[in-house]
């Protein structure tokens, strides 16, 4: 029995606040133990209140952090067996905001960072983990992932919550913060890399993409109310070119051929209505064409460079997309938009619709996700292409993921590149027969991803990919193409992700890299993106 009661754990309990007596919330309370020099963390409570349990006898250090504000004084109590002690530990005076986002990088990297208790959550559990994998879920485009928290804390808004506006910037849940990405790639190629992207500029270091966001994010766990949600995006740099939607600064590219602009590459307002079917998200504005694994925004992408399949379809739609949850495993999405890349008041814009279907299944490990994307009459515009699109997510194991995707693609009467027609201005004609003035172009492609997790900062991605430009409407030269790649991504905390990457790519029928001028092509490549 004397035996028992020496080894009794025992409990910890007490507040913490400021020095003016407000409780704080959201505070890490670390308890260090000195005979064993290991730390059990817990968070306190909305009236500042914490608890810590099972914590054996001996002499502790107690001491309270949170970003925004100077570390408490450490308190020092001696535990005894199935003791109780009661510590009030007072955090000091806010700090700069220089010095509280600097606080926040510091905590992401040594990752040590506050963790509260999981939000309540209403899907399937995450299937992935991120990081290092750009996203947790199974994604589909044009919604917030109904039923999933938003859990993004960022350094600046970390920032932002420990100043003295904090609890509005919090209870507002709007959000601003962004990224910064630089690369550079050695090429055998010596001007050009196209239609290997984003890296398009051979031999050279670039300044890809600056974003800055500001967003709210619907709240879609709930099922009890309306909510809303804004976002808005602006983008500088060489990436510009792949989000340029024409009628907004598209002079940029296509009168300039700046080689950075500037893309207000998104813009839109969501609105969430928990009543019909499992949840109801309303996108209204410009937002990413839907189906498909790649994004234009660098850090939600696998890999640095681009497959040649996501390099020649359709980036950004305007319009109205109605994504509703059937149930935990089935998403149902419409959508009218004014066709691929234009906006609603030029003159190549014309009504197409859209239609996806999500579905998960194998008990989360697998999802299908085919759509038909911008479908109106197919006639030659600005890439008005007609697209049926499929993607396939499957999970081998807690390491191993794969993701695969197929489109095919068309636009009908496209000019023939050896007619009287000039195409129209940032598009391609066709390789059309002879006699022909105008003809239907289509192209094909697939690719598959193969995902290795090394650990919760590292993990490699192998790539496959296969492009068939039927009439050379899409890449300028009638053409089949391959490529694979190999890269390796790897975190420093949640901030900043480096991936260097080796890439070969072929044209099988005609030299279409290096403009024109060469069949094969072979790179080393390495992106840096820092996230604030």
């Amino acid at each position: 029995m004397l035996c028992l009661a020496a080894r009794a754990a025992g409990q910890a309990h007490g507040l913490v606040h400021d020095a003016a007596g407000s409780a704080i919330a959201g505070a890490q309370v670390i308890a260090h133990s000195s005979p064993e020099n290991t730390d059990r963390t817990f968070v306190s409570a909305a009236d500042g209140s914490f608890a810590i349990d099972d914590l054996k006898p001996g002499h502790y250090q107690f001491k309270a952090t949170k970003l925004g504000f100077a570390d408490s004084p450490v308190a020092e109590e001696d535990l005894t067996p199935g003791g109780n002690v009661t510590v009030t530990l007072t955090l000091g005076a806010h700090q700069g905001f220089l010095k509280r986002l600097s606080h926040a990088y510091a905590q992401d990297w040594k990752g040590t960072a506050a963790s509260g208790p999981e939000p309540p959550r209403r899907a399937l559990p995450s299937p992935l983990d991120s990081p290092p994998f750009p996203n947790s879920d199974w994604s589909y485009g044009g919604s917030p992932e109904i039923g999933a928290p938003d859990t993004n804390v960022p350094p600046l808004m970390e920032a932002l919550y420990g100043g003295s506006n904090g609890d509005a910037w919090e209870q507002s849940r709007v959000k601003v913060y962004g990224w910064v990405e630089g690369s550079f790639n050695l090429s055998t190629s010596h001007d050009s890399n196209y239609p290997s992207a984003y890296d398009i500029f051979a031999n050279r270091i670039e300044f890809d993409q600056g974003v800055l966001y500001v967003e709210r994010i619907p709240d879609s766990v709930q099922t009890d109310h309306f909510d809303w949600g804004f976002h808005l995006t602006a983008l500088y740099g060489t990436s510009y070119r792949f989000t340029t939607n024409l009628g907004y600064f598209s002079q940029q590219l296509l009168d300039d051929h700046r080689v950075y602009g500037f893309d207000p590459a998104l813009e839109y307002v969501d609105l969430y209505i928990p009543q019909i079917g499992e949840g109801l998200n309303l996108r209204i504005g410009r937002f990413i064409s839907i189906p498909g694994i790649e994004a234009q925004l660098a850090p939600n992408n696998y890999v640095y460079t681009h497959s040649l399949l996501y390099a020649v379809d359709p980036f950004t739609d305007t319009g109205i997309l109605g994504t509703v949850r059937l149930n935990d495993k089935l998403l149902l999405q419409l959508g009218l938009t004014a066709s691929h890349d234009v906006a609603p008041w030029t003159k190549d814009a014309r009504p197409s619709a859209d239609v996806c279907i999500s579905y998960t299944f194998n008990q989360g490990n697998d999802n299908l996700y085919p759509c038909a994307n911008g479908i109106n009459r197919g006639r030659y515009g600005y890439n008005n292409l007609q697209m049926f699109d499929i993607t396939w997510y499957h999970k081998f194991n807690k390491s191993w993921h794969m993701a695969s995707e197929a489109w095919y693609m068309y636009q009908r009467d496209v000019p023939s590149v050896f007619g009287p027609l000039v195409p129209e201005k940032g598009t391609n004609g066709a390789f059309c027969s002879a006699g022909e003035v105008r003809c239907f172009a289509p192209e094909w492609a697939l690719v598959n991803y193969a995902e290795k997790e090394l650990s919760a900062k590292n993990y490699i991605s192998i790539r496959s990919d296969f492009l068939d430009d039927m009439k050379g409407q899409r890449t300028g030269f009638k053409n089949r193409y391959a490529e694979e790649t190999l890269m390796w991504g790897h975190w420093e905390g949640s901030t900043v992700l480096l991936r260097p990457e080796i890439r070969f790519d072929r044209a099988f029928d005609r030299r279409a890299y290096d403009n024109g001028t060469r069949q094969s092509q072979f790179q080393l490549a390495m992106d840096v993106i820092f996230k604030f």
